[in-house]
């Protein structure tokens, strides 16, 4: 087989990869994740008792996908998600905290 033919053949996928004229640099930057969390919004329900309800709103109003309680004394895996809020409260249920991650 002709070695031009070779070339031509690895070289046709990577070409259909480019968009014409568009570089990686020209791609601006990534969308926003959907339902990324905004802990700024929910910061007053801090010191209000914990219930299911109250977290189910304080999820709908910082718009998260999902909401992660965090009694006390407990371990929490160190991922972080944009689309999840951490509420932490103490053994009265009081909320100290409210993150996303």
């Amino acid at each position: 087989m002709d070695i031009r033919l070779l070339t031509i053949a690895a070289a046709l996928p990577l070409a259909a990869c480019a968009a014409p004229g568009e570089s990686p640099d020209d791609m601006g930057p990534p969308p926003p994740a959907a339902m990324t969390c905004n802990a700024d919004a929910v910061q007053g329900y801090v010191g209000q008792t914990a219930t299911p309800d109250l977290g189910a709103t304080i999820l709908k109003e910082s718009g998260a996908r999902t909401l992660r309680w965090g009694p006390p004394r407990s371990a929490m895996t160190m991922d972080y998600r944009q689309d999840r809020l951490n509420i932490m409260y103490d053994d009265a249920y009081k909320i100290e905290k409210i993150t996303c991650g």
